[in-house]
């Protein structure tokens, strides 16, 4: 959680710390690792992801880190600093709607979310070849956007179903993957 967050403001890659409820987040999140073991982990290039994985490495020493821009937040181009009232009262809810939630449109100069599943995709694609071949098991602190196609991939969702859920800021989302 950001102040852009809280404040309702559209973050993507603007690189925003956490804010004290968000490291209140990651502390909570570190706790529910804690006894896990896992052996690398990952992280994109944005502030607010290796701050939530730092907090999280505290139970955890001897893990390689790993950055990947692919798994960052979802780039929403002109939206990016505004509020989403701002977008409402500038464009309406029905634009505000589709370049929020849906999977085909862009906002300008941003992503949509297909471009955000075709990256993170093959991350995961990427991933899960290592995870096999080195039989590791790995942490990944990532986006709201991002981790959105992780769920859509390990839980089976459609599209529709994947542009609608939420992720809460102190939840974990463990995955078996067959080696």
């Amino acid at each position: 959680m950001t102040d852009d967050n809280e404040e309702g403001v559209f973050s993507g890659w603007r690189d925003v710390p956490l804010s004290r409820r968000g490291i209140r987040d990651a502390k909570i999140v570190a706790l529910r690792l804690r006894d896990k073991k896992f052996t690398l982990a990952f992280q994109s290039d944005q502030l607010r992801s290796s701050q939530t994985l730092k907090e999280v490495l505290k139970f955890h020493r001897h893990v390689k880190v790993i950055t990947d821009n692919r798994i960052k937040e979802r780039s929403y181009g002109n939206l990016q600093g505004k509020t989403h009232l701002e977008i409402v009262k500038k464009f309406g809810y029905k634009k505000y709607d589709v370049w929020h939630r849906s999977y085909d449109s862009k906002p300008p100069q941003g992503e949509s979310f297909k471009d955000v599943d075709k990256r993170v995709s093959s991350f995961l694609k990427d991933l899960l070849e290592i995870m096999r071949d080195e039989k590791v098991s790995v942490v990944i602190s990532a986006h709201n956007n991002s981790m959105r196609v992780f769920r859509k991939h390990f839980e089976k969702l459609s599209i529709d179903e994947t542009c609608r859920i939420y992720n809460d800021y102190e939840q974990v989302y463990e995955y078996e993957v067959d080696v």
